[in-house]
């Protein structure tokens, strides 16, 4: 006799609107359902029983047969219950994420984002570049084109970023990728982004991902943020 690997069909003089006696039909509306996956184990350990009363006497299903099945299905139950108690375990992370970042909402943050610029001054962190004997602030739109290069010192530091074009009028509000060009004897070192700071607006959760926005409308991710302060009063 072949092992059984079908559920068991349902007998003729059962209709559709006909229900099958169980325990479970007495249960109280409080009891939370079970688990479909438990529910079909349990079928299958009733198939089996079956399978074995019913079995060939004179060509009987190897035991190894039913080993097989019983481990299949208790390792597939197990996945289950393993992956919805990750699931919670990661919804819980994420609220308690978003719990601590809360406390964040108000203070200056440091990160590297793009620039808003609305004709107020923009306080930026350059870094230091010590191989270099020279260094400019490169300003790009949102084409990509450079519309602005400013020197600056070597040693890094705070500096208030005006937003300045190069005939001195102020560059057009909106948004600007600004990075520091290092460069020795006259030749590019290459760039190095430039940290922005921001008041944090807003903390979300998206898709799992915690995003903070800055007072500019930048959306900057948790992991992004380099350093954060009370604001100045």
């Amino acid at each position: 006799m072949e092992p059984i690997t079908a559920p068991i069909t349902r007998p003729a003089s059962q209709g559709p609107g006909s229900s099958i006696p169980s325990a479970s039909a007495n249960t109280t509306a409080e009891a939370p359902p079970k688990p479909a996956l438990s529910s079909d184990f349990e079928t299958f350990l009733k198939m089996l029983t079956a399978q074995m009363r019913n079995q060939d006497p004179l060509n009987p299903v190897e035991s190894a047969d039913f080993a097989v099945q019983l481990a299949t299905f208790s390792t597939v139950e197990q996945q289950v219950r393993t992956n919805d108690l990750l699931e919670t375990l990661g919804d819980r992370m994420g609220a308690m994420g978003m719990s601590q970042l809360s406390g964040w909402v108000g203070m200056e943050a440091r990160a590297i984002a793009p620039v808003q610029l609305d004709g107020a001054p923009v306080t930026l962190t350059v870094p230091p570049v010590p191989l270099a004997d020279a260094a400019q602030i490169v300003a790009r739109d949102s084409t990509g084109t450079i519309v602005q290069r400013s020197d600056v010192s070597i040693e890094g530091g705070t500096l208030q970023w005006a937003g300045v074009g190069p005939n001195g009028a102020p560059l057009p509000s909106g948004r600007y990728d600004l990075a520091v060009e290092s460069f020795s004897n006259g030749e590019s070192l290459g760039e190095t982004p430039v940290q922005v700071h921001g008041r944090i607006v807003e903390a979300r959760n998206d898709a799992g991902a915690i995003t903070l926005v800055l007072a500019g409308g930048q959306d900057v991710p948790a992991e992004s943020i380099l350093g954060l302060r009370h604001p100045d009063p």
